[in-house]
């Protein structure tokens, strides 16, 4: 049996030059492992919240050296000797030791990252994969992408309001191919860029984003590279959204003010929805209503959930509490998980246990302020949800991810699975 011996963090940068922090954990077996903690730009009010100094010299108010020094000082002298295998009792013990209900005392990402690097060291002194040391042998289901090819919103300094659009090779047959089939569409994409006089600077999840004459333009744009690269809209690759609609939810109403649409009442939000679902291959949209408008969500999900996967964020935050709600009231049928809105890998599971009791999907997801850990990774095929995401395909904190993906395909050989989580040929229907 292997003991903890030493916790330490210091102050890392994420992917937009922001600072994070990353723990090291070292067993007396010398084991050392580290864990980095990423940070998001649009996000939820309910998160947990990630502490940062406020000193207006460093980083703009951004660094994160009380982080550093809760767990220098505060959480490893209480974890040293513990037995890292133990990840609900040692999270159980970071939540006493922070004893809020939001994590604000020590930080969630203070606790994160702890939290993060005890799976993994936990994971290597048995001996295992961190995906089969969390999952259990029956983790064997790689995730098919959503793939954020075009950006706009929070994520993008351009003319559309909603803030991902992302494609899904759903066709594909492997994770492998699955990764070609995006890889390939994002390239097409800038070309077609290009040839249209639009720019292909990309946003903060490494989604190109133009300045488009409209938000529906995105995804006609996206059709069209679909289809230039050789595959079909709707069987091979589908289309999944993301408008994060609390980013220009206002006083009543959403305000598409980027894009010059003007205001939208939420039965509007709902209408041009429709629209979309009908004209172009959408599988899946998330966040499509502010994070408190959870009858437009219900309503939502009454009239279009059976048709495609209704996804909350904002609103469910990660969050059990929030996620019982929602299974409640129908609100939605699936949840975006990520870790650092909660703040512990014992909580993040426990929200997606409630996911797989009602019947909903959850989709593992990064945060638009990234790091080169691909942790998400292995816990996306530990958790066996099928869906990932985890941004385009460039920029090397995203292909990070898929790489790791890659080797886990690999690692598992013929014991590998890749199924989409719609119904195919007919994408309508949800499986």
């Amino acid at each position: 049996m292997s003991r903890i011996s030493s916790i330490t963090a210091h102050e890392i940068l994420d992917s937009r030059g922001n600072p994070t922090l990353r723990v090291h954990v070292g067993l007396d077996n010398d084991i050392r492992v580290s864990a980095s903690v990423p940070s998001g730009a649009s996000t939820g009010a309910n998160e947990a919240v990630e502490l940062r100094d406020a000193d207006k010299s460093r980083y703009g108010g951004k660094g994160v050296l009380k982080a550093v020094a809760n767990v220098n000082t505060l959480i490893a002298p209480e974890l040293v000797g513990r037995d890292p295998v133990r990840q609900a009792d040692i999270d159980a013990l970071l939540l006493a030791l922070d004893g809020t209900p939001n994590k604000a005392r020590l930080g969630a990402n203070a606790i994160l990252g702890v939290s993060m690097a005890v799976a993994r060291a936990a994971a290597e002194t048995s001996r295992l994969p961190l995906y089969a040391y969390l999952g259990g042998p029956g983790a064997t289901r790689l995730p098919v992408p959503m793939m954020n090819i075009l950006n706009g919103g929070k994520h993008a300094d351009n003319s559309v309001d909603f803030q991902e659009f992302m494609v899904m090779p759903v066709g594909a047959p492997s994770f492998a191919e699955a990764l070609r089939y995006g890889a390939e569409t994002f390239h097409m994409l800038a070309k077609i860029l290009t040839k249209k006089g639009y720019a292909t600077s990309v946003g903060d999840e490494g989604g190109f984003a133009p300045n488009l004459k409209s938000n529906e333009e995105a995804c006609e744009l996206i059709v069209e590279a679909i289809e230039a690269a050789g595959f079909a809209p709707g069987k091979d690759i589908a289309i999944a959204l993301d408008p994060a609609a609390s980013s220009f939810y206002a006083d009543g109403a959403y305000h598409l003010a980027k894009s010059g649409q003007g205001l939208k009442s939420s039965d509007d939000m709902i209408a041009l929805y429709q629209r979309w679902i009908d004209a172009y291959p959408i599988v899946s949209i998330e966040d499509g209503f502010d994070e408190n408008d959870w009858g437009g969500f219900a309503k939502q999900t009454a009239t279009q959930g059976g048709r495609i996967q209704i996804v909350g964020d904002d609103i469910f935050v990660t969050n059990p509490v929030f996620i019982q709600r929602g299974i409640t009231e129908k609100t939605a049928n699936a949840v975006l998980i990520k870790l650092n809105q909660i703040g512990t890998v014992s909580e993040t599971i426990q929200a997606i246990g409630l996911c797989r009791e009602a019947g909903w999907r959850y989709v593992i997801s990064h945060r638009s302020g990234e790091t080169e850990d691909a942790f998400m990774a292995d816990f996306a095929v530990a958790m066996g949800g099928g869906q990932i995401k985890t941004g385009s395909a460039c920029r090397s904190e995203r292909i990070a991810k898929y790489n790791r993906l890659l080797e886990i395909e690999g690692e598992l050989g013929a014991g590998a699975v890749f199924k989409s989580p719609f119904e195919l040929p007919d994408r309508r229907q949800l499986s």
